[in-house]
This record gives C-alpha cells, structure tokens and sequence, in this order.
C-alpha cells in the first residue's frame, strides 16, 4: 500500500442499456481507477451488489484484481445471510482476493451474538484475507455502535471496517474503540479531515467519476502543500454538491465515454440543473 491517506474507489458497476453486465465497459473503469488512486471497493453498496447474482460478482472481482492487484482491491462479499456470504468469500478467495469485506445482515434484524456469529462463519469460510466489516445502518437497519464493534472484532478476527452513513460520522468513536485495526470511512466529502480523524482511508464513490480530482487532493495533502490541497478539495466540495446517488455517478461516468447510465436498482438519475452541473466538472477533468 502506499503510504499516507489512502483512497479506494468504491466502483460503480456497469450495465449495457439493456441491464445486462458490461465486462468490457467495468474492465475500462477499473484500469482508469487503478491507475489513478489506491485501490478498488469492488461490489459495494455503489456496485449495486443486490441486484447482483453471485456469477457477476465473481466476474467482477476477477476484473479489479487483473487490473489492480490482490493488495489494491477490497472484494465486498457481504450478504442477507451468512451462507451466501461464507460461499462468496471462498470463491473470492480462490480469484487470489486476500482483502474481503462484508456488510453486515440485513433486512431482519440482529443480535450483538447473531453479529459476531454472521462474522466467526464467514472467517472459518476464509480465514486467511483481511476481513472487514461494512457497517450502514441506513441500509441494513442494523446499527453495530463502536464498543459492539470492538468486541465483535475482536471475536471474530476482523481487520478493520467500513463505516458509512451515520457510523461514519462516529468514525473517531471506532477508532478509539478498536485500537490497531483499519476504519475505512465511506464519507468521501473530506478525505484529509478523514485521516486526520484517524481513518485509515476514505472508500469514495465519488473517485469514480473524478478520480483525476481526488488523485491530485491526495497528492497535495501527501506532499504537505496546503495551497494546492485547498484548491483541489474546493473542486470537490463542487463534485459533493452535484450528489452521491449511483444514478449521477453512472450520469458522470457516461459522459465520460464509460458505460451506460443504465442501473438495476431505482437510483436518482440528475435532473436538468444537477446534470448541467455533473457536465460542467467533467469537462473540467484534465485531459478532457
């Protein structure tokens, strides 16, 4: 890994305009991704995972680690039960993923128990990658506060987390919480505020879309020059402002030439201002 802040892309997954995966168009963003920041989220929560069978999860895990690297991608596993999960996190395994991550169950709701037995299965099912536990409680309907978190690391062997939604403005509380473990934070708005508050990297939808803005921030908070950071993280607090849907990312990336803005899920595509304004720092990208 490189040192300093990190940050991972948490990748949109792209569907042709009939619904179908586009291997093709999901090869391009991951080599434009890989080349440009730390490393791939790949069939998170931006990756539209529900709508995903567990043949196209696997293909696109195969995708992020030929072109980014076993070290450089995170295969997010995670499902409603620990079964499926267990299975995903072996047969990810066997792709040569050595970092896995796993939302916590959903839908029903869970015991603190039930929490760390969900997470023990899917270790014994893989118990040699790095594992990490995806806490969204505006999505799972499952909060896991940061001492449950500790405890339920420590009994399961995770490495780390992801925190998003409301836990990500607990982050401090995690990593007081978990001493020595990676909290990843899904608010992407300021990544240097992020490291600052002890995460060990930012898991941006946004970077994947503008990943030429939050390579250069990176850059400059890495190179300790404030001047150029400030100017960068003004671009994108612009990008922040046009929203984080999957519908204005997919918008963005296909003005980019990069797929479809085609979703399985019911996202929010840009209405007229908002999509004026997506074009508008497009265009800005270097190079386009």
């Amino acid at each position: 890994m490189r040192p300093g802040t990190v940050v991972f892309s948490a990748v949109p997954t792209l569907f042709g305009s009939d619904g179908e995966l586009d291997l093709d168009a999901n090869r391009s963003l991951h080599k434009l991704l890989a080349g440009l920041l730390d490393g791939l989220f790949v069939t998170g929560t931006t990756g539209e995972f529900p709508a995903l069978d567990d043949a196209e999860r696997l293909s696109l895990a195969e995708l992020a680690l030929a072109e980014a690297g076993p070290d450089r991608v995170i295969v997010h596993v995670g499902a409603a039960d620990a079964r499926r999960a267990a299975r995903l996190a072996r047969a990810a395994v066997a792709l040569g993923a050595t970092r896995i991550a796993a939302i916590t169950p959903y839908y029903l709701p869970a015991r603190p128990d039930e929490l760390t037995g969900h997470y023990r299965r899917i270790r014994d099912a893989a118990p040699d990658p790095q594992c990490y536990a995806y806490i969204f409680p505006e999505r799972t309907g499952v909060p896991v506060p940061p001492p449950l978190f500790a405890q339920m690391a420590a009994a399961a062997g995770l490495a780390g987390a992801k925190v998003s939604g409301s836990a990500a403005a607990e982050l401090p509380g995690y990593v007081a919480a978990a001493p020595g473990l990676a909290l990843f934070t899904g608010n992407d708005a300021d990544p240097a505020a992020a490291m600052r508050a002890g995460a060990a990297g930012v898991i941006s939808g946004r970077s994947a879309a503008y990943p030429e803005v939050y390579a250069a921030l990176i850059a400059a908070v890495r190179a300790g020059d404030a001047v150029r950071a400030g100017a960068h993280q003004q671009a994108v607090d612009r990008i922040v402002a046009t929203g984080a849907s999957i519908g204005r990312l997919k918008h963005a990336l296909q003005l980019r030439g990069l797929g479809t803005a085609t979703a399985r899920m019911t996202v929010d595509p840009p209405g007229p201002d908002v999509a004026a304004a997506i074009a508008a720092e497009v265009r800005a990208l270097p190079g386009l």
